[in-house]
């Protein structure tokens, strides 16, 4: 399995992943893939990641910037990310973070932040002390892993695309 950089032609590849990713899962008003569009008209996709095995995109995951309590400071959310269902549960979506956070680091950021599911993304060196809010969602599935400075507190705020997504 090769991890790279999106290239043009995988843009339509990578819609449909993720549509067919985020399909089942209850969470999801179907508007992921919409929100990569818009991060990468909007200049906001900092990172774009496929896992590619011959030939074949089977994940993805996005990197953009970040806000706390209206301060960018060098941070960054990860997602979304997607990986084929058949191909779920086999280390992919892992190896996408790995090397999205290894990348991030080395351009100087402070950090990643994300809304998730604490059991997944501790695997990866995620964490919640409570400090970071999104919303009214509940403190435990607002994570961040730290690569520089003092541990953020404060509001998160994820790139316009976020905000006003339209499901396709």
């Amino acid at each position: 399995m090769l991890i790279r950089y999106e290239m043009p032609a995988d843009i339509d590849a990578i819609h449909d992943l993720t549509l067919i990713a985020f399909a089942p899962m209850p969470y999801s008003e179907g508007t992921e893939a919409e929100i990569i569009r818009k991060l990468r008209a909007n200049d906001d996709l900092t990172i774009s990641l496929v896992a590619e095995e011959e030939g074949e995109i089977l994940g993805h995951v996005a990197f953009s910037p970040v806000t706390i309590d209206g301060v960018y400071g060098g941070w960054f959310g990860l997602g979304p990310i997607s990986v084929k269902p058949e191909r779920q549960r086999q280390g992919i979506g892992k190896a996408l973070i790995v090397r999205g956070l290894e990348l991030l680091k080395e351009s100087g950021a402070a950090g990643c932040a994300l809304i998730g599911n604490p059991d997944i993304y501790s695997r990866v060196g995620f964490s919640s002390d409570g400090q970071l809010t999104y919303l009214d969602l509940d403190k435990r599935f607002v994570q961040r892993i730290v690569f520089r400075g003092t541990t953020p507190s404060g509001m998160l705020q994820f790139a316009p695309a976020f905000e006003t997504p339209n499901p396709t």
